[in-house]
């Protein structure tokens, strides 16, 4: 009795607002299905590592001596100490992903470089604000909505904001349907949402499809060394995909590789999730500039788009271009939605998956482009 006692005793006002948060990251996930496999367990872990004495972290017991915790374990092996977890999980990624409608519209990797515009002007911003470029160019990041990179990046900068940047990045993957959308509205016209733009696919052949994760293996090495691991992986999963000789482990690949990385990625994460380090003035600036950099990347897709439309007679509806962040399929989605919504007979599915799939790569190179201007800079 005494030693839960000591328990509630030892319980933080820190510790209490990370419970809300665990069960506000579950709420989401069961109730308004946001990104539950990553949002459960993450919410789950923040209230593990949360409870007093809690046996999931490295821990000194009286007369025992030093237990090693099952969550800080995973943490050092999958993420502090290693890429393990975030690059596996790139190889699913890359298995489920078809750039078929990429490569048969190749106009549509303009759009993915265009959305990665908010990164870069929130690392300016963050380091303004007197984050250190470590952790601004690890908060930039958080714009591409793409967790495993986010967390790549912020692992290999050491940054001390690995669970806040993860949690951001991950909160803002989860709230595209509802993010999007406003950002979109805002910086459109109804009649711009309303342009159609049909669809006469170019037929793409086996060899462009097994040809193409090599090729942009071999681009972003020269281009972007950095991103290598981040692209070698993702083209790899694509290239199991694509090959036609490796069924049962593309099968592996999509479904049961991911599954399993993206359940212990979002308990491991947990880790960095613990009060005295999570509930900090630094949390909310890093929440705020993660959203700034979500919403400009999704402006600067649109109005990238309606540059276009000045010199072009077959105009793109700028709300395609706001897909090229990196949330796959999400963004693609919402863009079709939205345009369903303007106009019935709107289909810009196709389009916008194209320029999706774009993002996808995009933001993975902008990631390595971080990475190789931080260590330049630092230098």
């Amino acid at each position: 009795m005494s030693f839960l006692l000591d328990g509630f005793m030892a319980v933080t006002w820190q510790q209490v607002i990370m419970y809300v948060v665990g069960i506000l990251l579950i709420y989401l996930a069961i109730k308004k299905n946001y990104e539950p496999s990553l949002l459960l367990p993450m919410g789950f872990g923040a209230i593990l590592v949360n409870l007093p004495f809690s046996g999931v972290l490295n821990h000194t017991i009286e007369g025992i001596g030093e237990v090693n915790g099952i969550i800080e374990w995973l943490y050092d092996v999958g993420i502090a100490t290693s890429e393990a977890m975030p690059l596996l999980l790139f190889i699913g990624i890359g298995a489920m992903i078809d750039f078929g409608p990429l490569l048969s519209n190749p106009k549509m990797f303009m759009f993915g470089a265009a959305a990665q515009f908010g990164i870069f002007f929130v690392v300016i911003v963050a380091v303004i604000l007197g984050f250190d470029l470590k952790d601004a160019a690890s908060i930039g990041i958080i714009g591409a909505a793409d967790g495993p990179t986010s967390i790549l990046v912020s692992q290999v900068l050491k940054s001390k904001y690995i669970g806040q940047i993860a949690v951001a990045a991950y909160s803002y993957m989860a709230l595209v349907p509802i993010v999007q959308p406003i950002a979109i509205k805002a910086v459109t016209t109804q009649k711009e949402r309303q342009i159609k733009m049909p669809y006469n696919p170019a037929n793409v052949s086996k060899g462009l499809r097994i040809a193409f994760p090599i090729m942009v293996t071999f681009i972003a090495g020269f281009v972007a060394p950095a991103s290598v691991a981040l692209v070698g992986f993702l083209m790899f999963g694509n290239l199991l995909r694509e090959c036609g000789v490796l069924g049962s482990l593309s099968e592996t690949a999509q479904k049961i590789l991911p599954n399993l990385v993206t359940l212990l990625l979002g308990i491991t994460i947990s880790f960095s999730m613990i009060a005295e380090q999570f509930v900090t003035i630094q949390t909310l600036f890093i929440m705020a500039l993660g959203l700034v950099a979500f919403v400009f990347d999704t402006v600067g897709g649109v109005l990238f788009a309606k540059f276009i439309n000045l010199f072009t007679s077959n105009k793109i509806n700028p709300m395609v271009g706001a897909a090229g962040i990196s949330a796959f399929p999400m963004s693609a989605r919402v863009v079709q939605k939205l345009g369903q919504r303007e106009d019935a007979q709107n289909f810009l599915l196709m389009h916008a998956v194209g320029a999706n799939v774009a993002g996808q790569i995009a933001s993975v190179l902008a990631g390595g482009m971080i990475l190789n201007l931080t260590a330049q800079l630092i230098k």
